[in-house]
């Protein structure tokens, strides 16, 4: 492709314009495909504003690009080998039809490509068998299963040996005291209280008089008849 066939898709690009038929988007029922309005009072045939362009002289393409596809190429409509037959590979590609089967469209491409032609919708076709290969490899590959690490103590033990905790005598630990409670000093036991609090605390002093009284001796009655005989 040269120089000036990519200036003028450019410009082909630059001045093209999407035409739409009216009332397009509004209605479910209508299509983007263009008709041409007809309506007397149409805004779109009358040309009013942002209602859409009409295809009129000087939307048209250059006439050396004019069909032409955006690689640069004529594209031909082939269907079946024969038609491949009289081509230009320099100016035209192939495109192939969809009515073509898989069985088919395989042999019609490689005689396309072997001519030197360009084919626009080239794709890979699967053969019947390696269809079937990625079924046969799920049903017949087994499933990996997650192996553990397998540990020292895991190994099955041996009659004659003895497991090392066994042989191994069991040394006791020395119990650890409390550094907490040996650190605080012991508390004052609380004193009881109310009343029982006082006596234990200290005993009560007898008052005088009662002490005075037992130290001395008791003092007997006199009778009447020895009163009269000191008188």
């Amino acid at each position: 492709m040269t120089t000036e066939i990519k200036r003028l898709i450019r410009v082909r690009v630059a001045k093209g314009a999407a035409f739409k038929r009216d009332g397009y988007g509004k209605k479910r029922q209508l299509s983007d495909s263009w008709r041409k309005p007809r309506g007397q009072h149409n805004k779109q045939r009358e040309q009013k504003k942002a209602k859409g362009a009409l295809p009129k002289p000087g939307y048209g393409s250059p006439i050396a690009v004019r069909g032409m596809h955006p690689s640069g190429f004529f594209e031909v409509m082939v269907a079946t080998a024969t038609e491949l037959a009289g081509l230009d590979p320099k100016t035209q590609a192939v495109r192939i039809s969809g009515t073509v089967g898989d069985r088919k469209r395989v042999g019609l491409q490689a005689a396309a490509i072997a001519a030197g032609l360009k084919v626009l919708n080239a794709r890979i076709v699967k053969t019947a068998s390696e269809k079937a290969t990625p079924a046969v490899k799920k049903s017949t590959a087994p499933k990996k299963e997650a192996t553990k690490p397998v540990k020292a103590t895991d190994a099955p033990a041996k009659k004659g040996a003895k497991k090392a905790s066994d042989a191994a005598p069991e040394v006791k630990k020395a119990p650890v005291k409390d550094t907490k409670k040996a650190a605080m000093p012991k508390k004052a036991e609380k004193a009881p209280e109310g009343k029982a609090a006082s006596k234990s605390a200290k005993p009560k002093a007898e008052p005088a008089a009662k002490q005075s009284a037992a130290s001395k001796p008791k003092a007997t009655k006199k009778t009447g008849s020895e009163v009269t005989k000191n008188e």
